[in-house]
């Protein structure tokens, strides 16, 4: 059987993309390291402040995207969580408690009030089980109001505790910018490993479709059990770095509005990306300041038609852009998708297709 000189081999004619190559790769992430590392020591406060306030909110999308991106469980009451893990830090702090016991608390707590909430809801169906977590943060505002002895009622309770030591010598808003930003690494990586494994491929499969998951032995009630406890105990880290940065916690923490914006910062950051999950952290915490700045009588109605305008524009969130802008790209070159290419630099050829030269498989063992 004679060779097609012409022909390309498979294996060398698949071409790496620039940012997929390995040293690229790790260029990116030596870069990001020191940023991360001089950045807090060169900012100004303000600055700090709002990338750890970013980071927060990061983290509450993340444990959202979880359970609506991945596992596809609708959710409304992801902020119940983020305020019970401050709650609970607040309380700690304020009564003297170790502060690693804090943060184990804060997290450990909420994930087994998810876990329970989910055990008895996830047989449900998706707008069932949305009332559900729908009742969430319209219970918890009064009931913190109710408690006031735990949770300090309407007034809230304040806890100092994230003050920079002595031997750092850091300003306090440099050393709770570096306690959010490595919480918020180990939980965005831990994340990712989870759903890029196993158990991210078993969401998948539920989100797509229950009846093939059962069909292939994936219990779609024990996966939406298992999403939800690692929302909320997502949920409950983001209210200890809450704690970290703003040092005070309150009914509103944890109501319905702040809620449906979390929502929203999911939705246009991207769901199913961890790294839309940071975009929708910076949405949290920037459009509002933006919005304010534009027009404080309008913030709400320009919010509404930021939302808008990303969804038309951007249905898979600010995360899809890039692919976006290479689509439009692809299209607009010569010989592109409706690049106006003539038929014949669009028309294989016999002596220049590969697969016209090489036949079919049944044709190549016949030559053979």
């Amino acid at each position: 059987m004679s060779a097609n000189p012409f022909t390309t081999p498979p294996a060398f004619s698949h071409k790496t993309s620039f940012f997929q190559q390995t040293w690229v790769r790790w260029v990116v992430v030596l870069v990001l390291a020191v940023l991360l590392v001089v950045g807090p020591l060169v900012l100004s406060e303000f600055t700090n402040q709002t990338i750890a306030r970013i980071g927060v909110f990061a983290v509450a999308v993340l444990g959202l995207n979880v359970m609506m991106g991945y596992a596809g469980v609708v959710s409304l009451g992801q902020i119940f969580f983020v305020g019970l893990g401050a709650y609970i830090t607040a309380y700690g702090v304020t009564h003297d408690w170790n502060i690693v016991l804090v943060f184990i608390v804060a997290f450990a707590a909420p994930a087994i009030v998810g876990m329970l909430i989910a055990l008895a809801a996830a047989r449900l169906g998706g707008l069932a089980i949305a009332m559900v977590t729908l009742a969430l943060p319209i219970v918890g505002v009064p009931l913190a109001k109710r408690l006031s002895d735990l949770t300090g009622g309407s007034q809230g309770l304040s806890a100092r505790f994230a003050d920079a030591p002595a031997w750092s010598g850091l300003a306090d808003d440099q050393w709770q910018l570096y306690v959010v930003i490595l919480v918020t690494l180990i939980v965005f990586l831990l994340t990712r490993n989870l759903v890029r494994g196993r158990y991210g491929r078993a969401f998948a499969i539920v989100k797509g479709n229950e009846a093939v998951a059962n069909s292939m032995g994936i219990s779609p009630y024990w996966y939406k059990v298992i999403a939800f406890t690692v929302a909320s105990l997502i949920g409950g880290v983001s209210g200890f770095l809450y704690m970290v940065v703003v040092q005070y916690t309150s009914p509103e923490t944890m109501s319905f509005g702040h809620s449906i914006t979390l929502l929203a910062s999911m939705v246009i950051g991207g769901a199913a990306s961890i790294f839309g999950s940071l975009l929708g952290g910076a949405y949290y915490v920037l459009v509002p300041q933006l919005t304010n700045l534009i027009d404080p009588n309008t913030t709400a109605l320009l919010q509404g038609a930021i939302l808008l305008i990303v969804l038309f524009v951007l249905p898979g969130g600010l995360v899809s852009l890039p692919r976006v802008m290479r689509r439009l790209i692809r299209r607009g070159r010569p010989g592109g998708p409706g690049g106006g290419a003539t038929p014949s630099q669009t028309t294989p050829t016999a002596s220049t297709d590969p697969a016209a030269a090489e036949g079919t498989p049944t044709e190549r063992q016949g030559h053979a």
